[in-house]
């Protein structure tokens, strides 16, 4: 690996951020919003099937009482 100066590297950093493409506002908001609503789904679909295991659980340790 060649050894870069100190002035050469922050010239070439930035270089590279300026060939970085952000994300407009508009796809920011729209992306957090579908994460939000993936992560609810998720959430919901877990807590029903920890519910449907624990339902089993309990009918299976009451059956041994």
């Amino acid at each position: 690996m060649a050894k870069v100066s100190p002035g050469e590297f922050l010239k070439q950093v930035k270089t590279e951020t300026a060939k970085v493409v952000w994300p407009s506002r508009k796809e920011t908001v729209t992306t957090a919003i579908m994460v939000l609503i993936m992560t609810a789904l998720l959430a919901l679909f877990f807590f029903g099937v920890d519910s449907a295991f624990s339902a089993i659980v309990q009918a299976l340790l009451g059956l041994l009482s």
